[in-house]
């Protein structure tokens, strides 16, 4: 069964790859929603997006924002979804979009049905999803989501970074919400919570479990397995700081919603 919104996306594989994930689990993607639209940035190999077209995906290059400008290309996705004419989207990074149609389809098919009953739906992750992850993310991102609760009143998970969005709620976000950081995966929340009209939701998923190992099956191999794999990642220093900077920049997003006067 078709679902009638549609699935926009950021994309950034400057290797290509997701090429054979794409190419395996795209049709999956085109059997449950009505329309896939592609924010996909210009160092992404044409071959690496060719089985999204063949599944009647709509590309759109830009430039690439790097991790902490993600939210500028979240918003162009966002616009991008509407313009497609869908009257919900749900927004999620390709790659994530990609392993949870690749090992928990049933799940996505049901959130995406899920979708319409809110203006704006938080697609987080149940604890063992959210522990699947480095400690370095999930360390980190659990700083955000507790400040975000503290400022929300809400214990949600919402550093996934995927979203279901009504119209509506997307052109409120795109016309009032100007944050281009990676900051939005508090920033949109807090906007329309602060208004009041839009009606809010959050689930749990199994589906956005880590999925970054997918890119990298032949290191993932070669370390000895995933939980080896992902003890190199926590033993480099620069993985942290990455991960600090990111959860600073949320951080200071929830203070500037918290506090818009600065008072």
């Amino acid at each position: 069964m078709t679902i009638h919104i549609t699935l926009a996306c950021t994309h950034h594989d400057p290797e290509g790859r997701l090429r054979d994930q794409s190419e395996r689990v795209a049709p999956v993607l085109q059997r449950i929603f009505a329309g896939i639209v592609v924010r996909a940035t210009d160092v992404t190999p044409d071959h690496a997006l060719a089985p999204l077209v063949q599944a009647g995906a709509t590309i759109h290059r830009a430039p690439s924002c790097g991790h902490l400008r993600l939210g500028r290309a979240r918003r162009e996705a966002l616009r991008l979804g509407i313009e497609a004419g869908a009257h919900h989207v749900l927004f999620c990074d390709l790659d994530r979009a990609l392993h949870w149609a690749e090992y928990h389809p049933a799940e996505l098919a049901s959130v995406a049905r899920l979708v319409p009953a809110f203006d704006f739906l938080i697609l987080g992750r149940t604890q063992r999803a959210f522990d699947s992850h480095p400690r370095a993310q999930c360390d980190t991102e659990a700083i955000v989501n507790r400040v975000f609760a503290q400022v929300s009143g809400q214990g949600w998970d919402v550093t996934a970074a995927a979203r279901g969005v009504s119209r509506r709620a997307a052109a409120a976000l795109l016309d009032g919400c100007l944050d281009e950081t990676i900051g939005t995966d508090v920033s949109w929340t807090l906007f329309l919570q602060r208004i009041g009209l839009y009606a809010i939701g959050a689930i749990e998923t199994e589906g956005l479990e880590y999925e970054t190992a997918d890119r990298f099956p032949e290191e993932v191999a070669a370390a000895g397995g995933i939980d080896a794999w992902k003890a190199r990642i926590d033993a480099d220093p620069r993985q942290w700081a990455l991960r600090l900077e990111i959860a600073r920049i949320e951080v200071e997003a929830a203070v500037a919603h918290a506090f818009p006067n600065g008072a």
